[in-house]
């Protein structure tokens, strides 16, 4: 007999759009249920720069998207404030730079109703010494920095407390169709491997850059190309102000500050999959050798870590990733004789909260309920499970009154009250609580140390409560380590080196790890 769970929408994709959309319909009163196949961020999201837009990047290569990234900003400056830096932004050129390009740059930026304000290079220098003295034009503009991570789980968190639902580690593995209509979808839990079955009135498809793959499940084509985006995670924070090379958006041109770090990237590489994705040696260098014409000092200092991520983009037929359109793709799917299945793609996360807009609207259409988007006027509330995603978090926080609250990791202070605040909370959800599942809620793993020493704490801790028992937590541990390890072994010189064979020693040497891949392939 097949388990059924019955909702109003079913969404597939727990990145922030999909988060985005479960928030505005649970505010618009619907019931919805959101799956993702691991976990919130898993795609794109948790893979950018955690950069707001203020748009000027596509003033000259999509005016319409640098027009959606503006006003996007100001809205969500306002209704979700405590995910946002207003860090303000530079656009500098360098010798070199193109001229005209940079004579264009304001009158470009009016014209999309972007403010501009000329900066005196001297000035500019005294305002961030980290820039080059080589620089011959500044721009200031109102980018900002946004904790992506916080985002979604707030934008999930709100949706719970309204009656909506988070099934995690649950992946779409078949569509019934009759008469023109999904009826339902089958789901198989990626960690019991037990099946069930979600019947929805509407069924939305925000899987990114894996939407091409669910939509084929309803025997839709929808083109896509995948074009890899890798960064860079520096020891420490380089710049107050997020700052863009004064140029046509390209590789290597932006550095955006995030809390107590800063990440430079990015670059644009055709890939055959958005699986299995990771920085190369070759795409390190270039990041590097171009983002040290804006600010010298990327040249010498510390990494710590390099990720990916894939820009879902929507296919019109063009060889340069960078000249299809950041805008987003709406896709009712009636026109494809599937009724009530509709895709939401590309974009980017500056405008997720007018995507979900958009998209929750089209839903309301279809099932004939008059109800307008209240996401631009009620604010993004903060929960206790969201605010330890923060980077830095913990500085500000006093563990003295708290004798028995142990500081378990130490590079970003999170305490023991904070795991247990994120393992109750995905506990909630119906999630697995394990090392990967707490650091994409929080900054553990994430400071110099690279999880070293806060991974062993942690899963200790673990035992010690029975949140983890028996062989488990070995697992948990290389699978840990191994994501780490991801972001580590095209960073390998100097500190990063150092720091990557004491965990080496420690947890292949002395805790016998040897069969962790990750780790292992120091050793080759």
């Amino acid at each position: 007999m097949k388990k059924m769970i019955e909702t109003q929408v079913l969404i597939i994709g727990g990145g922030a759009t999909g988060t985005g959309i479960a928030r505005d319909l649970s505010l618009r009163g619907m019931n919805v249920i959101l799956i993702e196949k691991q976990d919130l961020n898993a795609g794109a999201s948790g893979g950018n720069h955690g950069l707001l837009h203020s748009g000027a990047r596509y003033v000259c290569s999509d005016p319409e998207a640098a027009v959606e990234c503006n006003n996007e900003l100001n809205i969500i400056k306002k209704m979700a404030g405590h995910c946002v830096e207003e860090t303000n932004g530079f656009f500098v050129a360098v010798p070199g730079d193109e001229e005209h390009y940079i004579a264009d740059f304001p009158e470009m930026c009016r014209a999309s109703g972007i403010p501009v304000t000329p900066v005196d290079v001297k000035d500019a220098i005294q305002m961030e010494p980290a820039l080059s003295h080589e620089t011959i034009a500044v721009y200031e503009v109102n980018d900002a920095s946004i904790n992506p991570f916080k985002l979604s789980i707030e934008n999930m968190n709100d949706a719970i407390s309204m009656g909506g639902q988070y099934f995690s580690y649950c992946m779409l593995q078949s569509f019934e169709i009759k008469n023109k209509k999904i009826c339902c979808a089958k789901i198989q839990n990626q960690i019991n491997h037990e099946t069930f079955y979600i019947k929805a009135d509407t069924y939305i498809n925000a899987s990114g850059a894996w939407a091409s793959h669910v939509a084929c499940l309803a025997d839709i084509p929808i083109r896509m190309v995948f074009s890899k985006g890798s960064l860079l995670v520096t020891g420490k924070r380089i710049t107050k102000r997020v700052i863009n090379r004064l140029r046509k958006a390209t590789n290597g041109d932006i550095l955006v500050p995030g809390g107590v770090v800063s990440i430079l990237g990015t670059t644009s590489v055709r890939v055959d999959s958005p699986d299995h994705i990771f920085p190369t040696v070759e795409e390190v260098d270039y990041i590097i050798s171009e983002g040290e014409r804006m600010v010298p000092s990327l040249k010498s200092c510390r990494y710590v870590r390099a990720y990916s991520g894939v820009r879902p983009l929507v296919s019109m037929g063009s060889d340069d990733d960078r000249a299809v359109s950041r805008g987003f793709t709406l896709i009712d799917h009636e026109q494809d004789d599937v009724d009530n299945f509709i895709t939401i793609t590309g974009g980017k996360l500056s405008t997720y909260r007018l995507m979900a807009e958009k998209t929750s609207d089209l839903i309301c259409k279809k099932q004939g309920i008059f109800s307008e988007c209240k996401t631009k006027v009620i604010p993004l509330p903060s929960t206790k499970s969201g605010e330890w995603a923060e980077p830095g978090a913990g500085i500000s926080e006093s563990f003295g009154p708290r004798a028995k609250d142990r500081v378990l990791c130490e590079c970003e202070m999170v305490p023991a009250s904070a795991i247990d605040t994120i393992i109750n909370s995905i506990k909630a959800n119906r999630g697995k609580p394990d090392l990967t599942s707490i650091a994409l809620r929080s900054r553990v793993g994430k400071g110099p140390c690279q999880g070293s020493f806060c991974s062993v704490r942690i899963l200790a801790h673990m035992y010690n409560t029975d949140e983890i028992t028996g062989a488990k937590g070995i697992d948990d541990l290389k699978n840990f380590l191994n994501e780490r390890w991801k972001g580590e072994q095209s960073l390998l010189w100097d500190q990063a080196l150092v720091q990557s064979s004491l965990k080496e020693m420690i947890h292949c040497g002395l805790f016998g790890l040897e069969t962790c891949q990750g780790l292992d392939g120091l050793n080759k």
